[in-house]
């Protein structure tokens, strides 16, 4: 377990080891310089230059150095140039120079410079510039290098540049601080310059003279013609301004009139103006008076009478609202009292029927069930009958005897007997009260010989031995 452990923190040592070994390995340029990565490189040439990023060197086949961008003054103490004329030239000049970040031009620098000191850099562009400016100075004359220093200056920085960047430099700036030479050519051409100029100066200054004594002459001349026309104009300006004058004074006086008849119609326009206003203004006045009135009519006549009508429309919605709910209470207490008779009809009529169907049972079936409904009604019937016929005037009474009691016979013959003597009395009643009895309780014929053929059958089937007599009143 001891070693496990020991083997795991050995790797996590070995592994931020090596990582702070590649972050090591990262290099970041400072704008200041330029970082110069040499060995095996990926660009094609010697070296890999840098500036303002990073980079990763590879260990083992990469490693770095810096190449510092601080610019280098040079003086340069050129003595002894010969010129076009081949005079020789003293041109005294500090040059400024500095490691180039033009791509390329690094690259040079790197191969040239990387490693030397500054005085090493400083001693090789002294040599290109002392070079280029004898070159320079060559191709020029002593004029010109004394007149036209812009030029010269041009032509050592064209000249002097191309040079540098083949070393990875670049220039910064020149300054040539003066120009001599060694035969006091310059000096020569400096005091013939002088001459001139005084020459010329003197010259300009009679000729100044001159011009002085001539400008006087004239101004003279022109003052005393300046003066007479000026009198003439005094005069001719004085006869003008009297005249114009008189004419003041008339354009004045026309003025005035034409003001005062302006005003008097000013007066005349204004005063009918203001009658037309105060026609305007009266007129207004009744409108709004009328206005007023129609506003007083409104508010005393007809917004009563329009809240006297909402006041009445509001009670007859309140009387309706009242009679429509009495008319629903009547309406739902109506309704319930159909409903309450309806449920009581509903029971009443299903105990009826329960009863009848009790007396079906009882009685072996309808049929006999109708003859018991038809027997027990038949008091109520009778009673209807004699009400119907009691004030009725009886020509004839008819009597039906069936011979009850006699020869012997039992009761149930004699129900039977007296049932088949009842029937057509039965009929007869029944069919004036507008009821029409069952088949099976037989029915009436129009036939009087079948009907006592039906009659002596009953009679016969009832008892064979029974008389029947039949009485007729």
């Amino acid at each position: 377990m001891d070693f496990i452990l020991i083997g795991i923190v050995s790797l996590i040592i070995v592994g931020l080891g090596t990582l702070a070994f590649f972050f090591s390995r990262y290099k970041r340029c400072p704008s200041d310089k330029v970082l110069v990565i040499y060995g095996r490189t990926s660009t094609g040439r010697s070296s890999k230059c840098v500036h303002g990023g990073a980079s990763f060197v590879w260990p083992l086949i990469q490693d770095y150095q810096w190449l510092d961008l601080t610019p280098i003054p040079i003086d340069i103490a050129l003595q002894g140039a010969l010129s076009k004329q081949n005079i020789r030239v003293n041109t005294p000049s500090t040059f400024t120079v500095g490691v180039s970040t033009e791509s390329g031009v690094m690259e040079n620098a790197a191969e040239r410079l990387l490693g030397l000191n500054l005085q090493a850099v400083r001693e090789q562009a002294s040599d290109i510039i002392f070079g280029q400016m004898r070159v320079v100075i060559a191709t020029m004359d002593i004029e010109a290098i004394n007149a036209d220093r812009d030029l010269l200056i041009e032509k050592i920085t064209n000249g002097v540049e191309v040079e540098l960047k083949k070393v990875g430099l670049r220039l910064i700036n020149v300054n040539i601080k003066d120009i001599t030479d060694e035969s006091g050519y310059i000096d020569a051409l400096g005091k013939e310059a002088s001459s001139r100029a005084i020459n010329e100066a003197k010259v300009s200054v009679s000729e100044r003279e001159r011009d002085g004594a001539i400008g006087s002459a004239n101004a003279d001349r022109e003052r005393r013609i300046e003066v007479a026309s000026a009198q003439a104009t005094a005069t001719e300006g004085e006869n003008l301004s009297k005249i114009k004058v008189a004419q003041s004074d008339a354009s004045r006086r026309e003025q005035e009139a034409e003001a005062e008849r302006l005003a008097v119609a000013a007066e005349k326009v204004k005063s009918a103006q203001a009658s037309e206003e105060a026609y305007a203004a009266e007129t207004k006045a009744e409108g709004a008076r009328a206005e007023r009135e129609k506003a007083s009519q409104h508010a005393d006549i007809v917004i009563p009478a329009q809240v006297e009508k909402s006041k009445i429309e509001t009670l007859a919605e309140a009387d309706a609202e009242k009679i429509r709910r009495l008319k629903k209470g009547e309406a739902d207490g109506i309704q319930s009292l159909m409903e309450a008779e309806a449920k009581g009809t509903l029971a009443a009529l299903q105990s009826k029927a329960e009863g009848f169907s009790r007396i079906v049972q009882s009685s072996g079936g309808a049929e006999f069930a109708s003859t018991l409904l038809v027997t027990e009604q038949l008091p109520q019937l009778v009673a209807e009958q004699v009400k119907a016929i009691a004030n009725l005037k009886i020509d004839k009474v008819t009597v039906w005897d069936s011979g009850k009691g006699e020869g012997g016979k039992n009761d149930t013959a004699n129900f039977v007997s007296g049932l088949v003597g009842v029937l057509p009395p039965l009929h007869q009643i029944t069919k004036n009260v507008g009821i029409e009895l069952p088949e099976f309780l037989g029915k009436l014929t129009d036939n009087p010989a079948e009907a006592a053929k039906i009659l002596e059958a009953a009679k016969k089937a009832t008892s064979p031995m029974d008389a029947e007599k039949k009485t007729t009143h």
